[in-house]
């Protein structure tokens, strides 16, 4: 990162939980080709926020060390989350697990509900946020778009929301921004992160543009053909979309709007 946007963070930071970070891009550390990789990803993202799967940080025979020394080492912090669980029992337990493991109270909780596009399973995920508030813990709930679910969740002691922009490792970008829009309306101060389905670096501006506090992704560095450039790139794009929106853009019209004035314009017979 240039000196620049490195100056644009920092003025520009944002708070989940009380701690404040000046990266507004959290990466996930799944299906890189090779641990350097990630970690040079990593670097190149400038993210200070990773998610990391509990089954990854497999207990037999130490296997998962390696992996947990690799993110020690970066310096970032991590969001353990629940990805795979489908009841609300086995997000509960593994959350569990991972605040042993990682020794942290942020949980990123997801309770899927259907298979084909990993859509969240709402009553589960309240159900599991008021658990796992009542006993401590810091929620990121992955969840839809949907207003009266958001509502809940906030009832339930969540104090962030991470709505779907479209299916995970899906790369469709923003498939709902009138939803995405009008979340952001009716909770102005709640800190809110675009999770999953984004897959070029102008979806993840498109989602700052909207107002959102940051990005969240995975598959669309991981799986891309250089990881490294590709989590440069978005950390461009999202520094870009926040100044965006920051710089207050003009409104959309249904018309034209000459930008050069015509008054005084010479006319030829």
């Amino acid at each position: 990162m240039d000196a620049m946007t490195s100056t644009t963070a920092t003025a520009d930071p944002v708070e989940f939980y009380g701690t404040r970070v000046t990266s507004r891009l959290l990466l996930g550390t799944a299906q890189y080709p090779s641990p350097a990789i990630l970690a040079e990803a990593i670097r190149a993202s400038a993210a200070e926020i990773v998610t990391v799967s509990l089954r990854r940080e497999s207990g037999v025979a130490r296997s998962g060390q390696s992996f947990w020394q690799l993110i020690r080492d970066l310096g970032v912090k991590v969001l353990p989350n629940t990805a795979g669980c489908k009841t609300v029992k086995e997000a509960v337990t593994t959350a569990e697990m991972a605040r042993e493991l990682f020794d942290t109270p942020w949980i990123k909780l997801e309770v899927i509900g259907e298979d084909d596009t990993l859509q969240p399973d709402v009553f589960g995920l309240v159900e599991a946020a008021k658990i796992l508030t009542r006993d401590g813990f810091q929620v990121f709930p992955y969840t839809t778009e949907d207003l009266i679910v958001a509502d809940k969740l906030l009832s339930a002691g969540c104090e962030v929301l991470m709505p779907w922009g479209a299916p995970i490792g899906s790369g469709r970008g923003l498939n709902n921004p009138y939803g995405l829009r009008s979340m952001r309306a009716h909770f102005p101060r709640v800190p809110l992160v675009v999770d999953a389905g984004v897959g070029v670096p102008s979806h993840a501006a498109a989602a700052m543009e909207l107002g959102y506090d940051a990005v969240l992704l995975n598959t669309a560095v991981a799986k891309a053909g250089d990881p490294v450039k590709m989590a440069r790139a978005f950390a461009l794009a999202i520094e870009a979309g926040r100044e965006g929106f920051r710089a207050d853009p003009m409104e959309t019209r249904d018309m034209a709007a000459p930008s050069t004035p015509v008054m005084g314009q010479a006319h030829f017979g």
